[in-house]
C-alpha cells in the first residue's frame, strides 16, 4: 500500500482538473457488529453492543446485530461484489469477542480462521485488506470488569492486538487500532446513546485517556509483529467545529467543543500532551490524575497515516434563550450531554439540505477540515476512511435502487477532497461508507448507508445506482462532469 510516509516521499498532486493522483486508493468500509451476524457461533461471546442492543429501549425497533447482513456466512458473495465494483481496498473490523471471547487469554482459532479466509479472498481478487482492531465491540466480560474507564483494559487491548497481528500480519499490511474513539468514550459513557450506555462524564474522560493509551500500546504490539513496510494508523471522527457568529462567546464555545471533540485525541497522539485548555475546562470534574507519567509518550507513537471520518460539520454557540439545550449535536437524543463540562454550549442544525440522519450536507466542512490537518500535521498523510450518507432507499418495480441524493453527496465530497489535494493536502485515498446497508447502531436497520441495498428478510444484495457510479469513479480515477444534481 502506498499510504505510508516512508513509502511515498512527497504529497501527490492531481494530474488533471478532475483526476486524482496516480495510485489514489479507492475503497469501501464496514464494521464487524454491523454486518457479520453469527453472534453466538464458533466461540463468539457477547460484546457491549450485543448487551446494549438487547436492552429494551436502547435501539430503534429493538433491532440487534444477531444476524445483521449475515456477512459471516456470505463473505465470499460480498467480496465478489467488491471485485465487481473494482475497488482497490476493503476496510473491515475484527470482532474482538470473536477473536478473544473473554478479552483475555488465547485466541479462538475458528474466529481467526474467518478473517484468514476473508483476507485470502480479498487478496485473490486484488483487493487490499485494511483491518481495524476496534470498532466499538468490547467483550462484555471486560466491561463487567470496568471497561474503558479502567486502565487494565489497555493491557488487554495490547494483548488482543498481538494475537491479531500474529495471525494476520502475513496477509494484512495496513492496520488501524481504533475507529472513532470519541464515540466510544463520549457517546458510550457520557450521553449513553451508544454501548455500554453509561452517563458519567468523568468515566467518559477516563475512557478517552485509556483509549488513547490502548492505541499506543497496540501500536507497539503491531510494530513488533509486522514487517517494516506495513502501515499503522488510527481513525478519528474529527469534528469540523464552527462558531455560529464571531462573538467572543460563540468563538469560545467552538474552542471548548474542539478540545473535547478533537484535541483530546490529537493532542496526545500527535504532540504528546493533552491541551491545557481542555484540562482547565474540565477541572471541576476531574484532576486528570488517571494520566500517569509516561502515558503520553506511549500514546505518541509514529503513524503512517491518519484516518479521517467526516459526514457533516458542527455548528455551536454560547447559551442563549432561544436554544438552551444541546439537542442538535447530531449524535442522538439523550437527557445527558456527550460534552463533559460543556452542557451550556448550544448545538445548532446547520442551514441547508440535510440527510435522513438530520445531518447537514456540507462538503466545505470536509475541505476546511483537511486544510486544518495540513496546518496541524503537515508531514502526516491522510486517508478518508469514512464518508457517505444514509438514504431513503427502496427497490423500484424493476428491481433497481435509484439514489441520486447519495450520488450528489459523494460527488460533492469527492470534489472537496480533490480541491484539498490541489491545495497541497496529502490525501492518499477514500473509503466509501458503507459497502452494505447494515445495523446502524442506535438506529437499528432504519437507516441505509450502503452502496449495496440489502433486502433484510432474504439477505439479497442489490447494488444501487451509487454503487455503479462509484465503480466508474474508481475505474477512471476521476470525477465525472458535470456535478450531479440531488
Amino acid at each position: 500500500m502506498t499510504t505510508a510516509s516512508h513509502t511515498v516521499a512527497t504529497a501527490p498532486q492531481p494530474t488533471a482538473a478532475r483526476t486524482f493522483p496516480p495510485g489514489f486508493l479507492w475503497g469501501t468500509a464496514t464494521a464487524a457488529y454491523q454486518i457479520e451476524g453469527a453472534a453466538a457461533e464458533d466461540g463468539r461471546t457477547p460484546s457491549i453492543w450485543d448487551t446494549f442492543a438487547r436492552t429494551p429501549g436502547k435501539v430503534r425497533n429493538g433491532d440487534t446485530g444477531d444476524i445483521a447482513t449475515d456477512h459471516y456466512h456470505r463473505w465470499r458473495e460480498d467480496v465478489a461484489l467488491m471485485a465487481d465494483l473494482g475497488v482497490g481496498a476493503y476496510r473491515f473490523s475484527l470482532a474482538w469477542p470473536r477473536v478473544q471471547p473473554t478479552g483475555r487469554g488465547p485466541a479462538v482459532q475458528k474466529g481467526l480462521d474467518f478473517y484468514r479466509r476473508l483476507t485470502d479472498e480479498l487478496l485473490e481478487k486484488g483487493i487490499q485488506p485494511v483491518a481495524t482492531l476496534y470498532h466499538w465491540d468490547l467483550p462484555q466480560e471486560l466491561e463487567d470488569a470496568g471497561g474503558w474507564p479502567e486502565r487494565a483494559t489497555t493491557d488487554r487491548f495490547a494483548e488482543y492486538a498481538a494475537l491479531a497481528v500474529e495471525a494476520l500480519g502475513d496477509r494484512v499490511r495496513t492496520w488501524t487500532t481504533l475507529n472513532e474513539p470519541w464515540c466510544s468514550a463520549f457517546l458510550g459513557h457520557a450521553s449513553g446513546v451508544h454501548a455500554p450506555g453509561r452517563t458519567d462524564p468523568v468515566a467518559a474522560l477516563r475512557a478517552a485517556h485509556h483509549l488513547n493509551l490502548a492505541h499506543g500500546k497496540a501500536v507497539q504490539a503491531l510494530r513488533a509483529g509486522l514487517p517494516t513496510e506495513a502501515d499503522v494508523s488510527i481513525t478519528l471522527n474529527i469534528h469540523q467545529v464552527r462558531a455560529r457568529t464571531d462573538s467572543p462567546g460563540d468563538v469560545d464555545a467552538a474552542r471548548r467543543i474542539d478540545a473535547l471533540a478533537n484535541r483530546v485525541f490529537m493532542g496526545p497522539l500527535l504532540t504528546g500532551a493533552y491541551p491545557a485548555d481542555l484540562l482547565d475546562d474540565t477541572a471541576r470534574l476531574t484532576d486528570w490524575s488517571f494520566v500517569r507519567d509516561g502515558d503520553t509518550a506511549t500514546i505518541r507513537r509514529p503513524l503512517d497515516f491518519l484516518g479521517v471520518n467526516y459526514y457533516t460539520p458542527t455548528l455551536v454557540s454560547a447559551a442563549d434563550a432561544e436554544a438552551p439545550d444541546h439537542s442538535f449535536d447530531g449524535h442522538g437524543a439523550s437527557g445527558h450531554s456527550p460534552w463533559p463540562a460543556a452542557d451550556d454550549v448550544v448545538f445548532h442544525r446547520p442551514p441547508g439540505r440535510t440527510t435522513p440522519m438530520g445531518w447537514a450536507v456540507d462538503p466545505s466542512g470536509l475541505y476546511d477540515l483537511l486544510l486544518r490537518l495540513k496546518a496541524d500535521v503537515p508531514d502526516l498523510p491522510l486517508m478518508i476512511t469514512e464518508n457517505g450518507t444514509a438514504g431513503d432507499d427502496y427497490l423500484d418495480p424493476s428491481g433497481a435502487v435509484h439514489d441520486p441524493d447519495r450520488i450528489a453527496y459523494l460527488h460533492g465530497h469527492l470534489s472537496a477532497v480533490h480541491r484539498a489535494i490541489a491545495d497541497g493536502v496529502d490525501v492518499r485515498g477514500y473509503f466509501l461508507w458503507s459497502l452494505l446497508d447494515n445495523f446502524e447502531w442506535g438506529y437499528g436497520y432504519s437507516k441505509r448507508f450502503g452502496a449495496v441495498y440489502v433486502d433484510y428478510p432474504t439477505g439479497r444484495r442489490i447494488p444501487k445506482a451509487s454503487a455503479h457510479w462509484y465503480a466508474d469513479v474508481a475505474r477512471t480515477n476521476a470525477l465525472p462532469e458535470p456535478d450531479p444534481q440531488p
